[in-house]
């Protein structure tokens, strides 16, 4: 939350040094990113124009643990989860090219440019684990997961207006590096649980299509691996 407070002072300040400029010479812009909506997702930009083809831009990212799309749990026949509800937040910084040169300080048209963008994620795992000899075990997995991800991206900037815009981020390939850790807040659990768990997850969703590869055991809570990513987005944007 604290980042999303100095992100809105920063924009604050700029909106009112800026409010005796020339009309002319907007420089900067905010946008909010409408495709995670749906999930209780949001993000909030701000972009800065420098010189006649480069900006830089900066931006805070929520996730709250309910949103309209419901993220089922693991099914396995030894391993059932409740469903899977997580929370947490996101921080992007990105570098800009536009091919055009600017109008007024207005970025607009194609662009070009890099991304590093860091989020973290919480969530409790909560099921039943039955043993090879049928003992069945509650569970309770106060679960974190931190994305780091860097790569190129390549977008067009629509002008709708002399003061709004949409972002198409049409293409963003990088790659990623996932850290996995949890602590289990239940009973202990039998050495076989492990490796139910690691293959769970390995064919559990999202990590299914990067092929993860988990090796959590009795003595390691913590799973770290790399993969390719690619980023998109769509975003309304607001020039002053």
């Amino acid at each position: 939350m604290r980042y999303y407070i100095l992100i809105m002072i920063f924009i604050f300040c700029q909106i009112s040094f800026g409010q005796d400029n020339n009309q002319k010479n907007r420089a900067n812009e905010i946008g909010l990113e409408t495709i995670g909506i749906v999930d209780a997702q949001f993000m909030l930009t701000y972009e800065r124009s420098f010189g006649k083809h480069w900006t830089g831009l900066i931006g805070y990212g929520r996730k709250a643990e309910k949103g309209l799309l419901n993220t089922s749990g693991i099914d396995r026949e030894r391993l059932k989860t409740d469903g899977v509800g997580y929370d947490g937040h996101k921080l992007l910084i990105e570098g800009r090219y536009y091919i055009k040169e600017f109008v007024g300080m207005r970025s607009t048209g194609f662009y070009v440019g890099i991304y590093s963008k860091f989020s973290n994620y919480n969530s409790n795992l909560n099921g039943i684990y039955t043993s090879s000899d049928s003992e069945d075990f509650n569970f309770l997995l106060d679960t974190e997961v931190n994305v780091t991800s860097i790569g190129l991206m390549v977008g067009y900037k629509l002008p709708l207006s002399n003061r709004f815009a949409i972002d198409f981020l049409i293409a963003g390939p990088g790659t990623v590096n996932y850290k996995l850790s949890f602590q289990n807040k239940s009973e202990e659990l039998p050495d076989e649980f492990y490796e139910d768990l690691n293959e769970a997850l390995e064919n559990y969703g999202i990590f299914d299509i990067i092929d993860a590869d988990f090796d959590f055991n009795p003595n390691k809570r913590e799973s770290i691996f790399n993969s390719l990513s690619f980023r998109y987005a769509i975003s309304f944007k607001f020039n002053f």
